[in-house]
């Protein structure tokens, strides 16, 4: 409970101040989530299920994902998500960016900053963040999905359907990536012909 009056007394400071703040009173070193043990498992199970139960998969994998193991960390995510909803995206981003600087091994932080440079159209910049989650989590299905939505929007066809492949052969079950890596599958073949 102190942690947090003292986190939210620390946020009428400039964004670096309330940082330091978290990082000198609250901050726990960062669990590396994208390394739990208990992801192998799960991974193992979203191949081998079908219907509402992978569902439940992917959502435990998202869980363990979103868990970084530090207060500081987890009210920043929170806080730069409420920014984000809002439309707040230079609070969002610059909270984010405070996530990466105390966990830069948190593969969810780069996630959800990439996530919001995308919608900002900051696009290499979102790759960046892509590369880095991908350096850190090689199974990011959410990540291989999101290189595959750049991709798409900069008409780059053939990178997009390779990034969505990815993503599917790491999550079989995200049914809007499939209808689009095979409209996408389907236009290339109409160029060839």
């Amino acid at each position: 409970m102190q942690n947090m009056r003292m986190y939210r007394r620390s946020m009428r400071m400039p964004l670096a101040a309330a940082a330091l703040a978290g990082l000198l009173t609250a901050w726990t070193p960062a669990g590396a989530d994208q390394n739990d043990p208990r992801l192998d498992g799960l991974f193992g199970e979203l191949q081998s299920i079908e219907g509402p139960e992978a569902l439940k998969v992917q959502n435990r994998i998202w869980g363990v994902w979103h868990e970084s193991g530090s207060d500081t960390v987890d009210l920043l995510m929170v806080d730069a998500a409420e920014a984000m909803q809002r439309g707040l995206h230079e609070q969002a981003e610059a909270q984010y960016d405070a996530v990466i600087d105390l966990a830069p091994e948190f593969a969810e932080g780069w996630n959800r900053r990439a996530t919001l440079r995308f919608i900002r159209g900051d696009y290499r910049g979102s790759i960046e963040d892509i590369q880095r989650v991908l350096d850190l989590e090689p199974r990011h299905f959410g990540a291989y999905s999101g290189l595959g939505m750049i991709y798409d929007r900069l008409d780059q066809p053939e990178a997009a359907l390779k990034a969505f492949e990815r993503a599917l052969l790491i999550n079989p079950h995200m049914d809007q990536v499939r209808s689009r890596a095979d409209a996408i599958a389907k236009e290339l073949k109409d160029r060839e012909i």
